[in-house]
């Protein structure tokens, strides 16, 4: 695949927001995502996404995009000292998803993305840095059939029928689009969006989308086909990938907190590899604050994933009709529960129908179940869901949880079942406390890390210092930053609030903090070079040292107004190689940055 940028470049003067379209709540372009600066590509070629006759397996990710990454800041930090995070590096924010709190930012032309991203890692200024990785659908698609379905009987759908059909729910397809002219689907469909071009043009450009549309929520009763798991529920087409079917987590992001901001409550991704990103946990964390629930495909390496559990997501791997797990299925501990996932009847772009095999078609038959339970009981809380989607499922592999099939193969009858029983009435409040800082001496911008609990989610927390508000975060992990620039010096109480969807507040039990700003320059605590001194014909050895209170950022070396080196930390060492420095004086300044951004220069006249 070319690295050159196949989107439309759309641009603004906004520094804090990229606006290019007309889409409702819209903060940033995807296509500006997919193309800073009119350049965007993989970081390593990836083969284009065919159909092929037999499941495929496939890496979790496809690369990355080239010269950028995914950044959020704590909650309460200014944009000055975002700013200030970024310039060390060179970078500068491109666009801003608001709701995510997430900036895109773009690095300097030819700097390597993972160094860069483990170098912000190290500022606690910042919430999570992560690369925004490209990713491929987990599908491949068998020989086209009008066989029925041995997946509804497997999963006993036709009983959970008798209580709910979806009617009431509608499930956001994040994918290639959907044939918005298939029969089996144009009942259930409703206006979605294209986040790839930024525009309403929501036609499949691949297929993979019809297919993954079709197993969650093909309609019944019509006299065509087959029924979706769902197929009461209507289908909200959202597109977030090229013709290729890619797709990166920054366009998935944006696609789920579309969907959310128009009425989705289930989000199904089908797609390798999402599990692993903070920028997508916190965009279902939002959703999940609107009662929603996002659900996502374990993937089809066939191999073990070093993914992490996480609260945030619904992910999904394959089974088959003998309930064995699929070959192709990743695994690891982020798998939640299993669907089968094997030659799975489904619609197919052109009107006609496939049996399709692949975690793609595992993820959507359980967001389809979601939806079943949401129709039965629509005050079920997300956290409802996946209680009740994991211990109504069948136990398969190991008893009790393993990491081939999560907490087993999922039972629609019985989730439907137990949605159905479920009284939803949470008087319990969240507990809170502040794990850092405990107490002591503070300054400059404080980073705050919270611990949080509740018996069924803690949905948002609120920073106080005195009583005042001074930041809320409604994406969890939630953590803070508290810019002291400007506050007076002396005593300080800080503390949290925390809320679950109920409504029900803990408040943590406060922390007093001294805060002692720095303004004292840094010291040069040592110079090679002395005022007058006469440097050597051939090459020059320049080295100094720092100390400051609170710590060195950085030093500078400019030479005759022109900076040669830079360093971050308390140290430097340049090589001045002065074989062809013209004969004179020369000017030589050490410039040195503390972390407060008090700065002291020492200015040295020597000579050739």
């Amino acid at each position: 695949m070319p690295h050159h940028c196949p989107f439309p470049v759309h641009s603004t003067n906004s520094r804090h927001g990229y606006h290019t379209g007309s889409a409702p709540g819209f903060t940033l372009g995807l296509a500006l995502v997919a193309a800073l600066s009119g350049y965007a590509g993989f970081s390593h070629a990836a083969p284009a996404a065919t159909p092929t006759i037999a499941p495929q397996r496939a890496q979790a990710y496809a690369g990355w995009a080239k010269g950028r990454l995914l950044v959020a800041p704590r909650p309460g930090l200014s944009a000055a000292e975002f700013d200030k995070a970024m310039k060390p590096h060179n970078a500068r924010s491109r666009g801003y998803i608001k709701q995510l709190n997430t900036h895109v930012i773009e690095l300097p032309a030819g700097m390597d993305e993972v160094t860069a991203m483990k170098e912000l890692r190290k500022n606690r200024k910042l919430k999570y840095v992560e690369l925004d990785m490209a990713v491929a659908p987990a599908a491949s698609v068998t020989d086209p059939s009008y066989g029925s379905s041995w997946a509804l009987p497997k999963i006993q759908a036709p009983t959970a029928w008798d209580s709910a059909n979806g009617s009431g729910v509608t499930i956001a397809i994040l994918d290639t689009g959907i044939d918005s002219t298939h029969p089996d689907l144009v009942p259930n469909l409703v206006p979605g969006w294209n986040v790839y071009d930024n525009n309403a043009n929501t036609a499949d450009v691949h297929g993979h989308g019809t297919w993954v549309a079709g197993v969650a929520a093909m309609a019944a009763n019509n006299g065509k086909g087959s029924a979706g798991v769902a197929w009461g529920a209507k289908i909200m087409p959202v597109r977030i990938a090229d013709p290729n079917a890619y797709a990166y987590w920054s366009t998935v992001a944006q696609g789920i907190y579309w969907a959310a901001d128009h009425g989705a409550k289930v989000v199904n991704v089908s797609y390798n590899g999402v599990s692993g990103s903070a920028t997508i946990q916190s965009a279902a964390q939002y959703l999940r604050s609107k009662g929603g629930v996002v659900v996502v495909a374990a993937g089809n390496s066939g191999a073990l994933e070093s993914i992490a559990a996480n609260d945030s997501l619904l992910t999904v791997a394959a089974t088959d009709q003998n309930d064995a797990r699929a070959s192709f299925s990743s695994y690891g501990a982020y798998v939640d529960v299993a669907a089968p996932g094997v030659s799975v009847y489904t619609t197919a772009i052109g009107g006609g129908y496939s049996n399709a095999s692949g975690t793609s078609f595992s993820s959507p038959i359980v967001a389809a179940t979601a939806a079943l339970m949401l129709s039965a009981n629509s005050r079920l809380t997300p956290a409802d869901v996946d209680r009740i989607l994991k211990t109504t499922a069948l136990d398969l592999g190991t008893s009790g949880y393993d990491s081939y099939y999560g907490s087993g193969r999922i039972n629609a009858a019985s989730a439907v079942s137990g949605a159905r029983q479920t009284v939803v009435a949470d008087t319990q409040a969240p507990t809170v406390s502040i794990a850092s800082p405990t107490g002591g001496r503070v300054s400059g911008v404080v980073p705050v890390d919270v611990n949080y609990s509740d018996n069924i989610g803690v949905v948002r927390a609120d920073f106080y210092v005195n009583g005042q508000l001074v930041a809320s975060d409604s994406l969890a992990p939630f953590a803070f930053a508290w810019d002291t620039a400007g506050k007076a010096d002396g005593s300080y109480t800080l503390s949290v609030q925390a809320y679950d969807a109920a409504g029900n507040r803990g408040t943590s039990p406060s922390v007093a903090v001294t805060l002692g700003n720095d303004s004292t320059a840094p010291t040069v605590s040592s110079f090679s070079l002395t005022d007058g001194m006469t440097i050597s014909p051939t090459k020059q050895t320049i080295k100094v040292s720092a100390t400051d209170s609170q710590g060195v950022a950085k030093i500078s070396l400019i030479i005759d107004g022109k900076e040669v080196a830079i360093t971050y930390g308390g140290s430097l060492s340049y090589n001045w190689n002065t074989r062809k420095l013209a004969k004179g004086a020369h000017t030589v300044t050490v410039r040195v940055t503390d972390t407060a951004g008090n700065v002291t220069s020492r200015t040295v006249t020597v000579y050739r």
